[in-house]
């Protein structure tokens, strides 16, 4: 069955790129979520406070929504407020976000476990997702068409855990 996740982890651009490697992503958009507005684009983001997203469409035969979440654990610092890598703003906080009930409880219940072992607070967002504007075309598949294009994260980093 295809279920769907809105991820947040910093820039969306390295976020998609990272998750379109993925056994199980069947389709990855970029866009803004939980705004103070119902739209925005990149000019605007700052000033309506949406965060830089990736809406994540998988197959649940193949992989499951625990390992999306490490998946997003291991890219991003959770323990970071609104900076990921060399961006800053709160259109970089990380963020897990859904209309699910029970994909958010068994996100909440992720970070617990994940808090439980760790020595500082995590700033990871765990929230229903309230709205989500898609990002501009030039933003879909950004590293695709720009290989060279900035990214926090190591693409070509496979953790072994999963």
């Amino acid at each position: 069955m295809i279920k769907e996740i809105y991820l947040a982890g910093g820039c969306f651009w390295g976020v998609e790129a990272y998750f379109k490697q993925v056994d199980g992503v069947v389709d990855t958009e970029v866009g803004y979520a939980n705004g103070r507005t119902e739209d925005t684009n990149y000019q605007k983001v700052a000033l309506t406070d949406h965060a830089e997203t990736v809406h994540i469409k998988y197959d649940d035969e193949i992989t499951s929504l625990e390992k999306l979440l490490e998946y997003l654990y291991y890219i991003i610092d959770p323990f970071s407020v609104n900076k990921q890598g060399n961006d800053i703003g709160r259109q970089y906080r990380t963020g897990v976000y859904s209309k699910d009930i029970t994909d958010l409880e068994k996100a909440k219940d992720f970070i617990k476990n994940k808090q439980e072992k760790a020595d500082k607070e995590i700033r990871v967002e765990v929230e229903e997702l309230k709205n989500f504007v898609i990002a501009e075309d030039y933003h879909q598949d950004y590293l695709d068409k720009n290989p060279r294009g900035y990214c926090h994260i190591n693409l070509n980093d496979r953790p072994n855990f999963i």
